[in-house]
Formats: C-alpha cells, structure tokens, sequence
C-alpha cells in the first residue's frame, strides 16, 4: 500500500515552478541564465509598505487574528473594491487567505462534488485545472482561438455548459496571454450566464491593475450585477503592489460561500500572516501612485519584447493589454531541429532546448493547456528582456 493517496496521481507539479527550478539550478552551476518563466514583478515592496510591517511588529501584532482577516483589513478590501470597480461588499462577505491560489483552492474544495463541472477558458493559469480535480470535479477546458484575441466568444461558453457545470473561471487580464476583457466583451458572456443560473462565476482579477495603453479591464458584477450573488471576485496585492511573497490574497462573494471558505480555511492554515496583513493594509489604504509608475514600465518593456519576438524566425507575437506576460506562437520551429541538433517536437522541446542551448527561460505553451505557444514574462529589467530576446533571435535563426 503505498503512503501516497491515490489523488495526488491526478494533479502535477506547477510547470511554471518545475522550469524556475531548473533554471535557478543551472545559475548554481555557473551558467549565464535569463529567468524569463516566473509571474513575479522585479520591482521593491513600495518603502511605505515595508515600514507598515515593520511598525507592526514593532507594535506587537504578532499573534493569530480572525481566521478570515483582521477587520481593518477586510474593511479596506471592500472598499478597494468600490472604488476600483465599483463593487458592494460587506466586510462579511470578505475572506482574506495566503495568496490567492489559496482564495481559488478554498472556493473548489468548499464547494464542489464529485463530478461537478468547471469551465476554464484555455490558454489558462496552470493551478486551474489541477485545483479543480484535486477537489473531485472535472475541468473542462475550453480553447479560445488566437483569431479571436484569445478570447472566449458566447458561443463557445454556451456550448460548454452543461448540467453539471457548478462553475466558470475567467483571468483578466490573463496568465499568460496578457488578454483582457473590457465591459463591451464580457457582456455577451453575462447575457449567456443570466440563461443558466446554476453556473456561478470565479473571476481572478489578480493583474486587473496591470494595463497598458489606457486599456480598462471590467469584472463581471461591475458588468452585470445581477449575478453578484452567485460571483467570486477575487483579487490580491502580489502583482499590482509587487508583494508575492508577503502571501495575501483576497475575495468577496456571497456570505453562505464565504463562510463556507472561512470554515475551510479555519482547518488548513487559519488566518494569514498577521505581520503581512498590516502590509497589505497599508498598500490598499495607501498611496497609489507607485501602480502607475510600475505599469508605465512594464508597458515600455511590453512593447520591446513583442517588437523583437516578432523579429525572429518562425514566432508571431501578439500585443497583449495587460499582466506582463507575452504568448508567442511557434507552431512555425517545431518538428525541426534546435540549433545544438535537438529536436524539439513540441514547445516543451523547444523551451528545454532554448534553456540548455542559450540559457533563456521560459514556459511552454502546454502547461497553460495550450500546445505550440510559449510564455514569456517581462517583470525584468530592460537589459535582461533586451539581451533575451537577442538570444531567443539568434536560437530561432538557428532552427532547421
């Protein structure tokens, strides 16, 4: 018998983990690696951020608070949510939890039954669909084709609907293809919704901050409000306020399913990190200026990358509107021949290669469960992007 439960054969090691790994090894060895695989900005935690934990431990607050957050925290989550979209959440129907895969994770176990379906738009965040199964239910995975912007049409999210469908997933703007829905895109998507009122809707706004060229992502409650009672709205300070490793991540929803996650979460880890919430506080509360400062960057970066990407042979990259992820096509290099004689049938052939050969790091296309594409992230510096995509020119102009 082995020790290992029969449902970890069902879910994998996150690829965009497995490939962060395995580069950060190569650097230990001495070699000249570019990390272009991680979802994780290069900029500081802002100063005012850093002072606010500081000053909390200083002050004492280091012991267990309310398993869903303490209450200035979830206070000021509702109202970030009000005044970026809108939104009318009570302090009740907040949970705050370690990141926002846990906020994901807390949702799918607290609610879904064997077999209960949830359609994922694909490219999608690799978590996903091994979140889904983990809590017993079926992902169903729906591609979305590049032709349309990568973006899920009425018709493909009708078509996906079933009886058993308990939900539907949407990242915007997405990871990895950087595509966001505006309020005119996501209303078809509304209107097949309201049809179907036993499907309820998990929308990751994580990178909603992060947009380019005065785009303006929407939320579906923001859209469409009468949904708000079967919506999870869930957001974060990793991305927009550069704070992935202080582990805080948030929703509002429904108070049944928030006290449902809570009651979860009171058995796993409990609360967060008390130190990290008086952080969060302060970057909810504070001064918002540094957001737009970051994006200003990451728009600039943005636009080098997807220049030089499209320079070299056989890739065709789009400009996405948010995030900081490009997901360019390689259908064009596979079944032929790397420059150092492998071959690379597949993307994850073509991203080992290009590791190994030229030291750039990136994540296949696969891993977001969408084949003969991969993604690269832009939050690095200038530099770093400009001396990658030089090699990832000069790899591909090597590729018979």
């Amino acid at each position: 018998m082995s020790i290992v439960a029969d449902r970890m054969t069902r879910i994998s090691p996150s690829q965009t983990i497995v490939i962060s790994t395995r580069a950060r090894a190569l650097k230990a060895e001495g070699r000249d690696i570019i990390s272009l695989s991680a979802g994780e900005p290069d900029f500081r935690t802002p100063q005012n951020i850093a002072s606010a934990a500081i000053a909390a431990i200083e002050a004492g607050q280091t012991r267990y608070t309310d398993v869903a957050g303490t209450p200035e925290l979830r206070r000021a989550v509702a109202e970030r949510f009000r005044l970026d979209s809108g939104l009318d959440y009570k302090p009740e129907e907040i949970i705050v939890s370690t990141g926002g895969k846990q906020v994901i994770y807390n949702a799918m176990m607290a609610t879904l039954n064997p077999g209960d379906e949830a359609i994922i738009p694909a490219p999608c965040w690799v978590s996903y669909p091994d979140i889904v199964t983990l809590a017993e239910g079926v992902p169903v995975i729906v591609p979305c084709r590049r032709e349309n912007g990568f973006r899920l049409t009425a018709e493909e999210l009708e078509a996906a609907i079933t009886p058993r469908t308990k939900w539907f997933f949407l990242n915007s703007p997405c990871n990895p293809t950087g595509v966001a829905y505006s309020a005119e895109d996501l209303r078809p998507l509304c209107d097949v919704l309201l049809r179907h009122p036993h499907v309820w809707i998990f929308t990751d706004d994580i990178y909603a901050k992060l947009a380019y060229d005065g785009f303006r992502p929407a939320t579906f409650v923001e859209v469409e409000p009468r949904l708000r009672e079967r919506t999870v709205t869930m957001n974060g300070v990793s991305k927009a306020y550069a704070m992935t490793g202080w582990r805080i991540g948030f929703s509002g929803a429904p108070v049944a399913v928030t006290k449902a996650m809570n009651t979860l979460q009171g058995q796993s880890t409990s609360n967060p990190c008390s130190i990290a919430q008086a952080a969060a506080l302060e970057a909810l509360t504070g001064p918002q200026d540094f957001i737009g400062e970051m994006v200003s960057v990451y728009q600039a970066r943005r636009d080098l990358v997807v220049s030089m990407l499209n320079q070299a042979q056989g890739m065709q990259c789009d400009t996405p509107q948010g995030a900081f992820y490009v997901f360019p096509n390689i259908e064009a290099c596979l079944g032929k021949t790397s420059p150092g004689g492998r071959l690379m049938a597949t993307d994850e052939d073509f991203v080992g290669a290009l590791l190994e050969e030229e030291g750039v790091a990136a994540v296949h296309g696969s891993a977001f469960m969408y084949p003969g594409y991969l993604r690269i992230s832009y939050a690095t510096d200038t530099e770093s992007l400009r001396e990658a995509c030089t090699r990832i020119q000069r790899f591909c102009a090597g590729v018979n």
